[in-house]
Order: structure tokens, then C-alpha cells, then sequence
């Protein structure tokens, strides 16, 4: 599967700091590779939309629309019943942000969530907000250059207004040291039944030194941590939650009730129905 880079691969005016595309399509992608170059609003109107980053996930339909950090990612679109998926994207670069926070004086802001990914509920502003953004991809290249970073500024103070600016603060925070991001994309997706080629992906690594540094760093093959991080779970699903075996196999990564059976009972000495009796 190729990588997808945006919005460099969308026919758009490359030096504009804020960009509109109204994106259709009538195809499902799963777990596209993506490489967003510039921070993206998602307005979802047809379809469902998955999202899958470093250090979080989201699933949202179109009563929700997304505010995606710039970085690799992995992407689910789903038709809706009409068989169709509608986006309407709007992409804007750092250093926008950055003059938007100057000239408002955000300074101050703050947070502890770093969350890569937002997800927001539509209210009748923000429809009529990504109605206007559709009518806009349809003029000139230049009246868009001006009316874009004026739309940039209304849909930015609305969202504060209401949310705080924490999604803002985790849009220009960033983190150079690389082991913390590693750990951080590998224990937030534990459960996240993804291969190795799309985590490596997600740290921006080759397969081989994704596993290098996995071994590095957990001193175990990634294949037996995580084996090891689903059973744990299995086990917290059967005695906490109180499910039978045959309703979590799939759910802890495993294609058949057989296997994930023996998987359990070489981990815990028991199979799953007697341990959860016991």
C-alpha cells in the first residue's frame, strides 16, 4: 500500500498556509498510510472515518468532525448507506497557528493532554461553518487565499470559546526525543491489533529498526510483549468484566476461539473457562 502524503498529493496552491479541499469518494480505505504535512480539520459528512496516530485513536461518524496534528497516521474511510464518503478538509500549517496565537495573545495556554487527534459533536455554527468552507473551494485560488485564513481565525475563536484551548496547545506541541515517542505509539496501541509494518510506520521506522529498538527497549520480541499485553486483557475481560471466552477471542487479537485458548492456557496453566470459574 502506498503512503499518501497531504495535502501535497491534492491539486492546491502549495504556499498557502491554510487550504480547503471537499473531498468524495466511493471507495473504503483501511488503514491507509498517511503523512499529514499540515495540521487538518476533517468535517465528516457522509461515511465513518477512523484514525489511528502515535499516541491516539479515534472513531467518529458524521455527527463528529476531527482536528488532526500534523505526523504519520493510519486511516479508515467507510461508505455511508448511500455509498458514499464526504470530507471536507481544511489544512493549515504551524506557523498560522503560531501567528494565531500571537496575535490573540494565547500565550498562556496550557495542558497535559498532548493528544495527537480531536474529535468534536456538530452544532448548527459548525455546519454552516463547513457548508461555507465548501463554497469556498469553488472560487479562484486567490479569493480563497484571502477569505481561508480569515475562516481560519472564525472556526479557531469559536472552538475556544467553547473547548478551551487545550486542542490548540497539543497542535504546536511537539517531541524530539524519540524514545518517548516510540514507547508512547507502541503502549497506546497495545490493544490496537495493528501489524508490525504499521506501527513501525507510525514511529517513522523501517521495520528492522522498529524491532531493534522494541528489543531495546522492552528486551522482549514485540510479537511475545504483545501476545503478553492481550492475554493480560483477556484476563481482565473474563474475571473483572466477567465475559465468556468465546465473546473476547476476536476482541484480543485472535482469529479463533481454539488458539486464543491455547495462547491462555500456555500463559496462565488453565484455560480461560476454568480460570474464570476458579
Amino acid at each position: 500500500m502506498n503512503i499518501i502524503k497531504l495535502p501535497d498529493e491534492l491539486p492546491l496552491e502549495s504556499s498557502q498556509s491554510v487550504k480547503v479541499f471537499d473531498y468524495r469518494s466511493s471507495q473504503e480505505i483501511s488503514k491507509q498510510q498517511i503523512v499529514l504535512n499540515q495540521n487538518t480539520f476533517s468535517f465528516l459528512i457522509e461515511g465513518t472515518k477512523e484514525v489511528v496516530f502515535d499516541n491516539s485513536s479515534l472513531s467518529i461518524n458524521n455527527s463528529k468532525f476531527l482536528i488532526m496534528k500534523s505526523g504519520h497516521c493510519l486511516m479508515t474511510e467507510k461508505l455511508s448507506d448511500i455509498k458514499s464518503y464526504r470530507s471536507v478538509l481544511l489544512f493549515f500549517s504551524n506557523e498560522i497557528t503560531l501567528k494565531f496565537i500571537r496575535k490573540f495573545e494565547l500565550n498562556s495556554i496550557g495542558s497535559t493532554s498532548h493528544n495527537a487527534v480531536f474529535s468534536f459533536g456538530y452544532d448548527e455554527f459548525i455546519k454552516r461553518f463547513a457548508n461555507s468552507l465548501s463554497d469556498i473551494s469553488k472560487l479562484s485560488k486567490n479569493t480563497q487565499k484571502k477569505l481561508l485564513e480569515v475562516k481560519f481565525e472564525e472556526i479557531m475563536l469559536y472552538l475556544i470559546e467553547i473547548h478551551g484551548t487545550n486542542f490548540l496547545h497539543s497542535l504546536i506541541t511537539s517531541s524530539s526525543n524519540v524514545a518517548q515517542k516510540f514507547t508512547r505509539t507502541v503502549e497506546s496501541n497495545q490493544l490496537n491489533k495493528l501489524t508490525l509494518k504499521e506501527l513501525a510506520f507510525l514511529c517513522d521506522m523501517s521495520v528492522s529498526t522498529f524491532k531493534r529498538e522494541f528489543e531495546k527497549q522492552y528486551s522482549e520480541s514485540p510479537m511475545k510483549w504483545f501476545q503478553n499485553k492481550r492475554l493480560e486483557y483477556a484476563y481482565y475481560l473474563l474475571n473483572a468484566a466477567q465475559k465468556s471466552p468465546s465473546e473476547i477471542y476476536f476482541e484480543v487479537g485472535y482469529e479463533n476461539l481454539s488458539s486464543f485458548i491455547q495462547a491462555y492456557k500456555s500463559k496462565y496453566g488453565v484455560t480461560p473457562k476454568l480460570h474464570q470459574k476458579n
